[in-house]
């Protein structure tokens, strides 16, 4: 084999390997990505325990809470509700995150609630993003 060959050989083995362990390492950041809001974040309402971030794509509008201490089994919350439509809410205990939640609000105003343990956020109204 030509030394250049076996270059191109090492170069590419040491690329799969570098891929492989970057998949291996942070597998609870690659795939909080793949399941959150689609988007681009149009606010970030931070509280004592976490932050609700919101996003907006074509009319629909996404929420997820986020939590300080990510990994602790805690309980969550993220609650969603365009004016004059029925809210939509999940909750229950994560590590990560709770939600999505999307709602097609269009030109509407909304209103954002988030939880993680005893820490809340409440907009205490409706809100234009």
């Amino acid at each position: 084999m030509k030394s250049g060959a076996i270059r191109r050989l090492a170069t590419g083995l040491a690329v799969t390997v570098a891929a492989g362990m970057l998949g291996v390492a942070v597998p609870g950041q690659a795939h909080a990505a793949a399941t959150s809001c689609e988007g681009r974040k149009v606010r970030s309402f931070p509280f004592s325990t976490g932050t609700v971030e919101v996003y907006k794509r074509r009319g629909y509008v996404c929420a997820i809470t986020l939590p300080k201490r990510p990994g602790v089994r805690q309980y969550m919350k993220v609650y969603l509700r365009a004016y004059g439509l029925l809210p939509v809410e999940d909750a229950d205990k994560y590590k990560y995150r709770a939600g999505p939640v999307t709602v097609h609000a269009g030109q509407r105003k909304v209103w954002v609630k988030g939880q993680v343990g005893r820490g809340t956020y409440d907009s205490d109204g409706w809100i234009r993003l």
